[in-house]
């Protein structure tokens, strides 16, 4: 290898160490923490194991905690209102069982049946948030408690109900969806009834209906994708993660921008939609009949199955206000869907709920890849193969860009001493040596960014994957040689003292680039041959702690072209002729110059 080559290892190594110090630092647990955690978790399983599953739930108060500015803050936490008798129902179908509990009257625990999550423990959506999904209030803070319940697993319905001082009845039916039709076996319908049972008008400023919470489930998830989404008006989406509600300051300098928030309180007309999401999971809940007026989010401590401590979000949909006569009712009613983020499934609610993937300006990207993906993996009964082979599919279709673009490099190599030549004679004038390059390149039609119209036209394709892998639940769990899940990094090993996690297939990847660059035709621009020794580095530091999967993928279209390229670099080397410029026949008279009519 060239020196080029070594300098382009060197920045690989040195930006891999310092985003690993800073993945470390910011987003994984020292093995001391990781111990405390186990030891927290371990003595509240103690605590909850002995205090009497019957015993009567004491009223509590909006939990105080001090932000990172030293302010105090509100928290939703449970109801203030007493519940007499603390009771639990679960009712389930063939994807899902849903824990009910009466005393906010809503879905306490879900636990999906057919998704495993770290050391094969089962699934469990909101079991670490403070209010159940399908709870409501008036402020989130304080939702309402007190409810009755009653469930009837034959017919999987539970009803919760309760009445007001001032006569207000409200009644809550939960639906879960059983039958063949496995495409709502994810889905629930929440029907809301208040009627005025009293003598006297009754009236409500608004309430809202919690989505419930949700919390990173792996070890390697981030923070970014523990999110709260909501959509209103004609289509317009809205989210935060996690991280909203950290303080905030300058990079470096430290000086303070803002200080930390309690609460994401957003007023907003035609609310459609409001959920939380995880990195693969999501709740949300879709209104049928009125538009939400509002929505509320804020940040909860949770717990990891592995007893790592963790920060999740939870939120609620705000209904608009309304007034009751006697004898009066108002009926609502939301679908609820707690269960995996595929894209099918979340194209068939119907109103937009797809944008919880975050796809970004390279959705219609992810989602042809996702669709031909799946196809693909319905034939070959394999992810991994089905992402080798519709890389094979990709650079096929480009095998005639890359021919060309390999041939222009080559003419560039070609061109290279005149171009040196140009640059010795008028390096103290950059203007003219730009000038005279240019007519260069002109005068023997090469076009020196041609080599880098391929990696143009993968990069999209890169970020389509990145962007798909981040979100589709596909590849959690495949296994593929050395890899147990695609949706995860390859770790192989730990280097003992830091913990520094060894992934082999990025650093493989890596080394697919250095080496097809090494291979490929040198071109004469010195600026684009030291953008190109820098795309390594800029790749592996992407791909290192990322899904496996991205990896796989640019691996094999790193091997494809290098294979490629030994196949066209034993071909003759192309001719460079310079142009000829079109000849004035000798005697011919010159060409008149046209008169200009009046007012042109």
């Amino acid at each position: 290898m060239d020196r080029k080559a070594w300098i382009a290892i060197i920045l690989s190594v040195i930006g891999l160490g310092t985003w690993q110090w800073f993945y470390v630092k910011n987003y994984s647990l020292t093995p001391e923490q990781k111990a405390a955690a186990a030891e927290a978790a371990q003595a509240e399983s103690a605590t909850v194991a002995a205090a009497s599953p019957q015993a009567p739930p004491t009223a509590t108060s909006p939990e105080t905690t001090a932000s990172a500015s030293g302010t105090a803050t509100t928290t939703p936490t449970r109801s203030e209102i007493p519940v007499m008798t603390a009771r639990r129902e679960s009712l389930s179908n063939q994807n899902a069982e849903y824990v009910f509990s009466n005393d906010l009257g809503g879905i306490e625990q879900a636990t999906l049946l057919l998704h495993f999550g770290e050391h094969k423990n089962a699934v469990f959506i909101n079991d670490s948030s403070a209010l159940p999904i399908g709870a409501i209030g008036e402020k989130p803070e304080s939702p309402w408690g007190g409810f009755t319940m009653v469930a009837d697993a034959g017919k999987g319905e539970v009803v919760f109900s309760r009445t007001d001082e001032d006569g207000l009845e409200t009644i809550k039916r939960f639906y879960i969806s059983s039958g063949d039709d496995k495409a709502d076996l994810y889905r629930l319908r929440l029907e809301l009834a208040f009627r005025n049972t009293g003598r006297g008008q009754v009236s409500r400023q608004g309430y809202f209906v919690s989505t419930g919470g949700a919390a990173p489930i792996h070890p390697k998830d981030l923070p970014m994708y523990t999110k709260f989404d909501w959509m209103h008006g004609d289509g317009d989406f809205e989210k935060i993660d996690v991280n909203w509600f950290n303080a905030s300051s300058v990079p470096l300098l430290g000086i303070p921008i803002r200080e930390a928030r309690a609460l994401y309180d957003e007023q907003k007309p035609d609310v459609a939609w409001a959920g939380v999401a995880s990195q693969y999971f999501c709740t949300i809940v879709t209104t049928e009949r009125t538009k939400g007026r509002s929505t509320w989010a804020s940040r909860f401590d949770a717990s990891r199955a592995d007893g790592a401590k963790v920060q999740g979000i939870q939120g609620g949909l705000g209904m608009p206000e309304f007034t009751l006569a006697p004898g009066e009712e108002l009926k609502e009613s939301f679908l609820i869907y707690i269960g995996p983020k595929e894209l099918q499934r979340l194209e068939k609610l119907g109103a937009g709920q797809d944008e919880v993937m975050s796809f970004g300006m390279f959705g219609i990207v992810s989602k042809f890849l996702l669709w031909a993906m799946n196809r693909l993996q319905g034939v070959l009964h394999s992810y991994a193969l089905a992402i080798i082979v519709l890389t094979l599919l990709i650079k096929s279709a480009l095998w005639p860009i890359q021919n060309k673009a390999t041939n222009q490099m080559r003419k560039m190599s070609l061109l290279s001493p005149k171009m040196t030549e140009v640059r010795e004679k008028y390096k103290d004038d950059p203007q003219k040596m730009n000038t005279k390059m240019m007519e260069l390149y002109k005068d023997y039609g090469v076009n020196p960014l041609s080599g880098c119209l391929p990696m143009l036209i993968q990069i999209p394709i890169f970020f389509g994957f990145y962007t798909m892998l981040g979100s589709a639940i596909e590849l959690r769990n495949s296994h593929f040689l050395w890899i147990t899940d695609l949706s995860q990094p390859d770790t192989i090993w730990h280097i003992p003292g830091i913990n520094f996690p060894v992934n082999l297939l990025p650093i493989l990847m890596a080394g697919t680039m250095i080496w097809q660059m090494a291979i490929s035709p040198k071109s004469g621009d010195a600026m684009q041959q030291r953008l190109f020794y820098f795309m390594p580095v800029i790749f592996l530091v992407f791909c290192y702690n990322y899904a496996s999967g991205l990896a796989l993928y640019w691996t094999t279209q790193n091997i494809f072209s290098i294979v490629q390229l030994y196949l066209t670099r034993n071909k003759p080397l192309p001719t460079l002729e310079k142009k000829a410029t079109p000849a004035v026949k000798k005697g011919a008279p010159p060409a008149k110059k046209k008169k200009k009519r009046p007012g042109q």
